[in-house]
């Protein structure tokens, strides 16, 4: 009886596995990429190594780059160790290089910057055109954290390339809350049109008291037709991408995306002042899917 025990919980959690289900959500997942059916893995990382991401899959953001947010991006801030990707927000002054007393241009008006943090990307080493896209991070709740995995367009700026928001979170109306979102053109310039989702971290937690101390998989499905974003298996948000062209007839959901993973500081994910540092930001592999064609 002892042995059939043991067979029947190998193979539970052998199914929990193939499900994207993890046995223990508190650790890095050390397994194997499991196979899809129909499916083939095309790219993974699973940051497996001691040190910076590998520079042959990722390219780093630096200094100030978007929505007047508060971190410097620097490279020290994103490291692999025991078999995660830890990017750390930390609470630091940084001279900014570029600063000018003259401008009106924020990347350049702010003589210092209060934090750092890192983002990284796989544009112009991977990109890929529909697919499975798989991502198991934890996240950091505090004030002032705002992680996020998604991917942009190769072609045109942005919102005319196309964004989607594997995941992000932020504060909404000071209200702790996981995103879902796509984005893209519309008439007017640097002007997006969203399909977006808004799930407070409070419904997580009125289930699972733990969440914020767990990893969980983020999950795109991405065809020709259609795109789903999904949390632990549940769906969040989905698009027909009958509806995503831009005013000029051009989809961005129909071209290679890039993933970028990335911890900002402040803005959206609200004041930093009142939390402790470093935050950090855990990703534990990136797996990119697509059809297979020899199963066809």
């Amino acid at each position: 009886m002892k042995k059939l025990a043991l067979c029947i919980f190998v193979l539970a959690a052998a199914g929990l596995r193939a499900f994207g289900q993890e046995t223990d959500r508190y650790s890095p997942d050390n397994a194997t990429p499991p196979s899809i059916p129909g499916m083939k893995l095309v790219w993974h990382d699973e940051f497996n190594k001691n040190g910076t991401p590998d520079s042959l899959s990722w390219r780093f953001e630096k200094g100030f780059v978007r929505n007047m947010e508060l971190q410097w991006y620097q490279t020290s801030n994103a490291a692999c160790r025991n078999g995660l990707l830890i990017i750390e927000g930390k609470k630091e002054a940084v001279k900014n290089p570029l600063y000018d007393k003259q401008s009106n241009d924020w990347r350049y008006s702010r003589e210092f910057a209060g934090y750092t943090s890192s983002s990284i990307q796989t544009r112009g080493f991977h990109q890929w055109q529909y697919g499975r896209f798989e991502i198991r991070a934890r996240i950091d709740t505090a004030h002032g954290a705002w992680p996020a995995i998604w991917t942009l367009g190769i072609s045109r700026e942005w919102p005319s390339n196309g964004e989607i928001d594997i995941m992000e979170f932020y504060r909404v109306n000071d209200i702790p809350t996981i995103l879902a979102n796509f984005a893209w053109g519309t008439e007017k310039r640097f002007s997006a049109k969203w399909k977006d989702l808004r799930k407070p971290l409070s419904d997580l937690a009125s289930t699972d008291p733990d969440w914020a101390r767990k990893f969980h998989i983020w999950r795109m499905d991405w065809t020709k037709d259609s795109a789903s974003l999904r949390l632990d298996g549940k769906i969040l948000n989905s698009v027909s991408l009958s509806e995503t062209a831009n005013p000029d007839g051009f989809n961005p959901f129909r071209q290679p995306h890039y993933i970028l993973l990335n911890l900002a500081i402040g803005m959206n994910g609200g004041d930093p002042s009142r939390s402790s540092f470093p935050i950090r930001y855990e990703v534990d592999y990136v797996r990119v899917y697509q059809a297979d064609p020899s199963t066809f």
